[in-house]
């Protein structure tokens, strides 16, 4: 398990970073709207990590990961609380991209930043071996931490959790859709996620909270 010390000095490090604002600028979307203010909880006690994309603006204003009306969902599909969901001895928090990256031409969120994940991720994973469970939230987390098992799209990705889940690799990793609101008509297209994965999402969160 990594020292405690080791990951508040990792913490300040990145609290620090402004890769992606010093990068060269070469396109309408590729300046940030805002001074960076990365976004990420790491720990040395939780078993479960979730991986998400990026925060969004009111995640970048607050400082909380996923604090917002997707972080309600979100937590509606792990049966926690805001308390324990907040708790780091509980919880990792660590998207692909710790900046809010800015919206495109019809108001969506941008990408995650690309120089964020080559230059942190596997550093700041590393620094976790003792999470279980990772919670991979959206296409780019999905292609990151599922290798090929994540790029034949989401739907088809989350549809065969089952077998991700259960291949035996360590830690184990569940694919989920982005909790958003943009995701409502998808949840009803696909009534399977809420009947057949959230009971065994439920049941794994409440085991290694325990």
């Amino acid at each position: 398990m990594t020292d405690e010390a080791e990951l508040e000095t990792l913490r300040r490090e990145i609290a620090a970073c402004r890769i992606c604002r010093d990068a060269p600028q070469k396109g309408p979307h590729n300046r940030l709207p805002h001074e960076p203010r990365p976004v990420a909880v790491i720990s040395s006690t939780a078993r479960i990590l979730i991986a998400g994309q990026a925060p969004g603006l009111r995640v970048h204003e607050s400082g909380l990961p996923f604090d917002d009306a997707s972080g309600d969902r979100l937590r509606s599909w792990l049966g926690v609380d805001r308390a324990s969901f907040y708790d780091r001895e509980q919880f990792a928090i660590v998207p692909m991209g710790f900046c809010f990256p800015g919206y495109d031409d019809k108001g969506a969120d941008l990408p995650p930043r690309r120089e964020c994940a080559p230059f942190w991720r596997q550093r700041v994973i590393s620094a976790m071996p003792q999470i279980e469970l990772v919670l991979v939230i959206g296409q780019y987390a999905q292609a990151w931490h599922m290798g090929g098992g994540g790029r034949g799209g989401m739907t088809e990705t989350v549809r065969a959790w089952r077998g991700s889940l259960l291949s035996g690799r360590s830690p184990a990793v569940l694919p989920l859709p982005h909790p958003s609101w943009r995701n409502s008509g998808w949840l009803k297209r696909n009534p399977w996620f809420e009947e057949e994965l959230l009971p065994i999402l439920r049941e794994r969160t409440k085991t290694l909270l325990s």
